[in-house]
């Protein structure tokens, strides 16, 4: 499940403009993002992903994907980066 993989990533990037910046770098493993997200945010971090195949995975809310990642808040996308 992409919630466990982001509990025990390394290194994440989180927020789609971190994310963004990390398939665009090549750093990107995976990118996993919230169902609840807006859509206008998360439809050019999707689209960025199938063209530099970067698998994107989906979990189903903001709320769980910020907790996931240690934070407070919820977050839209993040990206787990190779190791």
């Amino acid at each position: 499940m992409s919630y466990e993989e982001v509990k025990q990533a390394n290194q994440l990037f989180v927020g789609t403009k971190q994310a963004t910046r990390a398939v665009q770098l090549g750093k990107a493993d995976k990118v996993i993002i919230a169902n609840d997200a807006d859509p206008r945010l998360t439809i050019k971090v999707a689209s960025l992903c199938t063209k530099a195949g970067v698998e994107v995975d989906y979990v189903e809310s903001m709320k769980l994907l910020g907790k996931a990642c240690g934070i407070e808040v919820g977050a839209a996308v993040v990206a787990i980066v190779i190791e």
